[in-house]
Parts: C-alpha cells; structure tokens; sequence
C-alpha cells in the first residue's frame, strides 16, 4: 500500500512539474522595447512565442520616461520600429487623448522634432507607448508573463551546446528551440555562460581613440566634431572636491576620487544611470517634490559649490541664456516632460552603479532605491534648499512628477536608465571604426544612427585640486552605419540557439551608438526574423543563410542602407 500511494504521489509531482513547463517555438526573456518588437514579429511569422517580462510593466525606457526619442537620423529606422511611431502619431491624433493641454498648444521641442505632415511622432508621454504596445500585441499571438524573473544561478539548461531551456525562480520552465535575451542586464546570456565584456575596454584593445579613461581633453577634433568631457556635462571652474575646502586631510565628498586613472586604459567603471523623470507643471496633476527620508546633505554640497563658484548669473554659467535648471527638460504631450541629465551636477549618480550588471536582484533593488533616492534627494533640493539660488528654487517649485502615469503613489517610476551593463563577446565586436565607416559590416540586419554618446562614469580631482567629471563623449558627424548580424549571436562553440538584441558584441564607445530604443525595436524585429528562420532551417542561429535573412528584413520593412 505505501509503495503504491508513493508511486500516485510521483505522478502527481510530475503532473506538477509538467504543468509548470511551457513549450514555444521561441522564447524571449526581457520585455524591453526589444523584446516586444521581437514577439510582434515571432508572431507575424506564425511562431509560438512567449514574452516573458521580470516587472509588471512591458517596454523598458519606452514606457519608463525616455519620450524624448534619442534617433540621430529617422531614415535608419524601419519595420516595426517605425510602425510603434506611426502608431504614436496616432494615438495623438485622437483628440480625446489630450487631457491636460489642447494637442494645438503643444509645442515638440528637444532634440527629435516631428516635422509637419510626418506619419510617426518622436515625442510621446510614458502611458502612450505603454497604451500603443499594448494594442500591438493585441493584435497577435504573443503569450505574455509578468513579473517572473530568470534563476540566474541554475536557470539555464544546455544540451549540446543548445538552451533546452530556462527555469524562474518561481520554478516555472520555458522550453523553446530558440531563446532571445532582450534584457538590458544580458542576465540570460552570462546564466548561459556566453563570454561578455564590462566597463571599457583600452582604446589599444581595438584600436580606437575614444574609449577607456578620458581625463583632461576637451572638444578634440578628429574626423567628426568630438567633444570629450564637453563643458555641457562637468562643473565650471574651481569647484573644490574636500569635505572642508581647500583640505585634502578633510578627505574627499561623496563619490569623488582621488585620481582617474590612466588616459585610454581600460577599467571596470559604468557610465552613469539615471531616471529620466516624467515632470509636470499642472498643478491638477502635479505632485511636489518631497525631501526623502534619509536624506544627507553632504551628498549635494558639490551641487552648491557649483552654484557658489560661478561668476555672473545663474543662467550664463555654461552659456549665455542657458536654462535654469540642470536638466534637460523636453516638453513631451498633456504638459509633461522626459527631463534627462546636464551639466555638472544633476541626475545622472555617477559612480554608484559599478556593481549593478552582477549584482543579486536584491542587491539591484537597492541600487535603483539608491539612485531614486539621490534624484528625489536632487529635486527637492533644487526646490527648497536656501543654498540654492532663488531663481532656481523658484522654478524647479513649479514641476513635480505626475499622478497619471506610473503606479508609485510619488509619481517615480520603476524602470531605471540602464545605459550599458553586460555586453556579449562574439565572433565580431562593433567598435568605432563601424562607427566612423572605417568598417563595414557586410552581414547588416539593421542601422544605428546616433552619436557615439557616453555619460560621465566618474569624478576626480584634476591636478589642480578642483573637481572633474570623467568619461563624458560626444561624437557627431557620421552617416547610419551597419550593424552586424555576427554581433547578435555567440560564438557557436558557446550556444547555438541563443540571439542577443540589446546586449550585443560592442565596445563601449560603440554601443554608446547603438543604444538607442528605436534601434533596440530594429534588432529585436531582426532577432525574431534571424529565430524563425533558424527553426525553419534546423539550422544554428550562426548558420543561416544571410541572404534568405536580408531579402526577409527587407520585405518586412527593415532599412539595410
């Protein structure tokens, strides 16, 4: 009797653990604009596809603040990319949309305007593109699951050099016959043990000329208009970096090294994250600025001595006429903003997010606590502080976040910027000469187009004893350039049946290009594309044929060129 009730109690477990277990052609993990372009086109190419998204909330920055879209040229972008634009102009076509201004008082500022008569809109507040994705996946067979995050310590079978599957750490399992990692951490790839890269790599490395430690240069011209450490983004002069000024026995503030290291030596620091903050001015809507409740001054005492160093108004101190506020504040629809970084003290926490890319999930939840504590520390100060100057506190009292668009009760959202973590090894690197047309990927399954653009990831005292921000690099001036398909995949020794969109084989200086969310849409569509004809073929993800690939892309609306 007792081996018979033992043998019933197996089957049960294993009905249990079989009901636990979804089975899919393909299997995306990260639900980041990526990762919804990926399952869109999974679908449209009659696939069995699950999305499977860590949080509650799909698309990443798209829907988390970043509504000023960061492009370059919009001719790179095609596909399902261009469709989520469209279909942005859309919803605001839809008068009953504008709740907090008339569509014809809205004025599209910031760096990517919709000029008059155009089918897309760049510009667009975060529950808009949450609403638009929303409606594009409703369209399709797109199997969607929030809020299960990957067992990043034994999650990922392999068999054969093949992803069988990967288990939560709910314990529920995805198997598929292809898997995409479209993360922004590349959690999936590194459980997978595919070789990746962190912080920046020596410009000897790949012989590059921007990357790795950039002290003490500034608006160096080379091919293209190159500004390093731009004035835009480090302090005006003389801003003194010791806890007592002018006494280096004080010791340094917060945050401050004592030196950058060695120029063009690679190391293990991160560009800076931040929230790009979704602020406005109704005062319906509005929610002001509240002095968190571990808040230290000392963590703003170079923000004074900024203000305190300056000669003349608040508003000449980088440029004459310049704002008064140190952010970049883009006028999104309804009255709101996507509020970024600028100047030498302001969102951007540089040099806390170091350890985030290998970090625990709880050791995560802290640093995004941290950073959303340091910003709201910044607003608040900017808005109350006596040390700061009244002009200024004046205005930043007019913002607050907003009550209508994420679900914390203070109006901040989830989704930290997360500019750059882990960055897959392939057999072929994007660097900057693929930046700059020196190279040419021949195998291109989509085009970046944006600056070779990284924030600051560091302060130091300079060898005069005032304080610099380090790592800031701006470079203009080239045309789209392509992106290899080669740096989508792994080596093939490594996994055969994994693609990565968001994380993929770059330097850091070149993904500073390629980071973009609408390029993100492109190289998830692509991704997808690249998946199913895997399948279709039997074949590994590296051995498909490129042409069957392009001519896909092309008829799918992808722009190659």
């Amino acid at each position: 009797m007792k081996k018979l009730l033992g043998f019933f109690i197996l089957i049960l477990m294993i009905q249990a653990l079989d009901a636990q277990t979804k089975k899919y052609d393909i299997v995306i993990y990260g639900g980041t604009s990526a990762g919804v372009a990926a399952a869109i086109q999974s679908s449209r190419m009659d696939k069995s596809v699950v999305l499977i998204e860590p949080t509650n909330r799909l698309g990443g920055l798209t829907t988390g603040g970043l509504g000023q879209t960061d492009i370059g040229n919009k001719q790179a972008i095609g596909g399902i990319s261009r469709e989520f634009y469209e279909n942005i102009k859309k919803y605001y076509d839809d008068e009953n949309n504008w709740k907090w201004e008339k569509s014809s008082e809205y004025m599209d500022g910031g760096q990517t305007r919709t000029e008059k008569g155009e089918p897309t809109m760049w510009t667009f507040e975060p529950s808009a593109a949450l609403s638009v994705y929303h409606d594009m996946l409703k369209k399709e067979k797109v199997k969607v699951i929030y809020n299960e995050r990957l067992n990043r310590d034994s999650g990922v079978d392999k068999v054969n050099g093949k992803i069988s599957s990967i288990t939560m750490e709910s314990g529920k399992k995805f198997v598929g016959k292809v898997f995409l990692d479209a993360t922004y951490e590349g959690d999936l790839l590194a459980s997978a043990g595919i070789s990746y890269a962190l912080g920046r790599e020596s410009n000897q490395e790949y012989g590059e000329t921007l990357n790795g430690v950039q002290p003490n240069n500034y608006n160096i011209s080379l091919t293209h208009l190159i500004s390093k450490n731009a004035a835009n983004h480090n302090f005006i002069p003389r801003v003194d970096p010791y806890i007592v000024k002018g006494d280096p026995e004080s010791g340094l503030l917060p945050n401050v090294n004592e030196k950058p290291g060695i120029e063009g030596e690679g190391d293990n620091k991160i560009q800076a994250y931040c929230f790009r903050m979704c602020l406005t001015d109704h005062p319906e809507n509005r929610i002001s600025f509240k002095k968190p409740a571990n808040y230290d001054e000392l963590n703003y005492e170079l923000l004074f001595r900024n203000y305190e160093a300056r000669k003349g108004s608040v508003r000449d101190m980088y440029y004459k006429g310049g704002p008064l506020l140190p952010l970049i504040n883009s006028g999104m629809p309804n009255r709101k903003t996507d509020s970024n970084n600028r100047f030498g003290f302001s969102t951007d926490y540089i040099g806390k997010n170091y350890n985030y890319p290998e970090a625990s999930y709880a050791e995560r939840e802290k640093i995004i606590e941290d950073h959303r504590n340091y910003q709201m520390g910044l607003m608040w100060t900017l808005a109350n502080h006596p040390r700061i100057p009244k002009e200024v506190r004046d205005e930043a009292s007019n913002w607050g976040t907003t009550k209508d668009e994420f679900e914390r009760e203070d109006g901040w959202q989830q989704q930290l910027y997360i500019r750059e973590a882990r960055r897959m090894i392939s057999d072929y690197v994007m660097t900057q000469h693929n930046c700059e047309g020196l190279v040419v990927a021949e195998d291109v399954i989509g085009l970046a187009a944006y600056t070779m653009d990284s924030h600051n990831t560091q302060r130091y005292v300079d060898a005069n004893g005032y304080v610099q921000n380090e790592g800031n690099v701006e470079a203009h001036g080239f045309d789209p350039y392509p992106i290899s398909y080669k740096s989508l995949v792994p080596k093939k020794e490594e996994c055969e049946n994994l693609i990565v969109p968001v994380c993929l084989s770059s330097t850091h200086i070149a993904f500073g290009s390629i980071r973009m969310e609408p390029v993100f849409m492109v190289l998830g569509q692509s991704a997808a594309t690249a998946a199913s004809l895997a399948i279709d073929s039997s074949k590994p993800v590296q051995d498909i044929s490129y042409e069957n690939l392009k001519s896909t892309l092309l008829k799918n609306g992808q722009h190659l060129e």
